[in-house]
């Protein structure tokens, strides 16, 4: 779930959200995020889904990036600078909304087993040296972990368990859109029985993927979310 269109943002004055002596304390904070140079971290944006504002900063979008094994740290472009910032407005959205329900916090366990997975994505070494150049510490990294398996968490509780795949649907697709695949690309086209499992999996996928956008562009009608500084 990783959609990136950008839509139109709430905007309002700064001095609704904030005091000038929060500002100030934010704006002026210096942030080490290459090793060549040190810039002045900001605020970025403010997020309120109903729950309190949270504050987006420069440099949550420059550790964003550094989890992500194809951004460029030295120069990120616009472009991934607001992607970044879309994926975590979604994630405080969706977080603040789960706070609504009783939920279950990550394990120790569950985070050190998805910051090895993360690691996996990267060549050896390669993401100690990011965090290092972005200063984003381990115990930080382990809060960012955690907040997305407390957002997947919901977001399962939310979708997955009411995901209903009927037997039409499945046929439907394997004789709609699985055999036009499997021929176009000259492969030995599967029995429908044989590819139940396969369909049934990508139709729930897909289900919970249109459920969630949905439930996303709901939550982003409700909320308001103030750009502070573009990036």
């Amino acid at each position: 779930m990783q959609k990136l269109v950008f839509k139109t943002r709430t905007t309002e004055l700064l001095g609704k959200l904030i005091s000038p002596l929060v500002f100030s304390f934010f704006f002026l904070l210096p942030f080490s995020f290459c090793l060549s140079q040190t810039v002045v971290d900001k605020m970025v944006a403010s997020v309120n889904g109903g729950v309190r504002p949270e504050l987006i900063t420069y440099s949550d979008l420059i550790w964003q990036l550094a989890l992500q094994p194809s951004s460029s740290l030295d120069n990120p472009k616009s472009e991934e600078l607001n992607q970044a910032l879309r994926l975590l407005e979604d994630q405080h959205l969706i977080l603040q909304e789960a706070e609504k329900l009783p939920t279950t916090a990550p394990t120790l366990e569950e985070v050190q087993k998805a910051r090895d997975e993360l690691a996996r994505h990267f060549p050896p070494g390669d993401l100690a040296a990011r965090m290092a150049q972005v200063g984003l510490t381990s115990t930080r990294l382990d809060e960012i972990v955690s907040d997305r398996l407390a957002m997947e968490k919901y977001l399962d509780f939310r979708f997955r368990s009411f995901v209903l795949i009927t037997q039409k649907d499945i046929s439907d697709y394997y004789t709609e859109v699985f055999v036009p695949q499997e021929k176009s690309h000259g492969r030995i086209v599967p029995t429908l029985n044989e590819a139940h499992d396969r369909i049934e999996r990508t139709l729930t996928e897909n289900k919970i993927e249109a459920e969630t956008d949905a439930f996303l562009d709901s939550l982003r009608e409700r909320a308001e979310i103030v750009i502070l500084n573009p990036v």
